[in-house]
Formats: structure tokens, C-alpha cells, sequence
């Protein structure tokens, strides 16, 4: 079964069981879903599984990004809602790697495209994308490369 299809019986599960929380946050994923497959379209591209999660993966970081704005702005049942959001969206996201695994996948990355200097790191950083998609926190990963290749 794949992505689409997994959220689509998880929405109609949420309908049954009435949980609003969970079902209004799975119709914002499908829209955005939706929104994405429409400008595919118009590219003439199709909507992949990977592209489904890097969609959420970026829904997760702005759901994380607005709670900690509410909670400097002293909100915190809108921090709760944010958060609730995100560990709905999470579910269906792949497992994130730890962060030794993450040095390990690193390290399997240089030693993979041969990468001898920062100027390998868009070497890297792709073969990481490609591999770990949905996986780790590409950010995170940007800097721990940068460390590796410089020392």
C-alpha cells in the first residue's frame, strides 16, 4: 500500500472514530497533497511517495517552527495544537536516524562519492538525499558534513 493510500484509510478512520484532532490535521495533509500533484500537473511530473514526505517533513518543521513562536508569545494552547499536529504528521513519516547513525551515514556518504573538500558537498548532500529521504534532518547533517570534510 502506498502513501496515498495509507493516509486516505487513516482519514476514513479518523471519520469513524470522530477524533477531529487527528482527522482535521490528516485533510490539511491530503490538501496539501493535492495542491502539489495540481502544480505537478502543470509540470507535466508526478507526485512521488519521496515527494509526499518531503512534503510533510516540511509541514513537521513549520508545525515546530510556529509552536516555539507561540511559546515565546506566551500561547501555549496554540503551542499544544501545533504540536498535536506534528506528532499526527510524524506517524507517517519514516523513522528519523539517531544521531550516531547519522554520523555513520555521513561518513558512508564521503567515502561513497569520494568527497575530499567542501567543495564535494553537494556531492554528499545528494547522495544523502537519496538515500535517507524523510530520514534526518538534512540541516543538522549540512553542519556535521561541513565539520567532517574540514578536519
Amino acid at each position: 500500500m502506498d502513501l496515498r493510500e495509507t493516509l486516505n484509510a487513516a482519514l476514513k478512520e479518523a471519520m469513524r472514530a470522530r477524533d477531529t484532532a487527528r482527522l482535521s490535521t490528516l485533510r490539511l495533509i491530503s490538501a496539501a497533497i493535492k495542491d502539489r500533484e495540481i502544480a505537478a500537473r502543470g509540470e507535466g511530473a508526478e507526485v512521488t511517495d519521496a515527494d509526499i514526505i518531503a512534503l510533510m517533513g516540511k509541514m513537521v518543521r513549520q508545525r515546530q517552527e510556529s509552536a516555539t513562536v507561540y511559546d515565546t508569545g506566551n500561547r501555549p494552547e496554540l503551542a499544544a495544537k501545533e504540536r498535536a499536529e506534528v506528532a499526527v504528521i510524524e506517524t507517517f513519516l519514516p523513522r528519523q536516524l539517531s544521531d550516531d547513525e547519522t554520523q555513520a551515514a555521513i561518513a558512508d556518504a564521503i567515502t561513497a562519492v569520494s568527497a575530499a573538500s567542501l567543495r564535494d558537498m553537494g556531492k554528499v548532500m545528494a547522495h544523502l538525499r537519496a538515500a535517507h529521504a524523510g530520514q534526518m534532518d538534512f540541516g543538522k547533517a549540512g553542519a556535521l558534513i561541513k565539520a567532517q570534510l574540514q578536519g
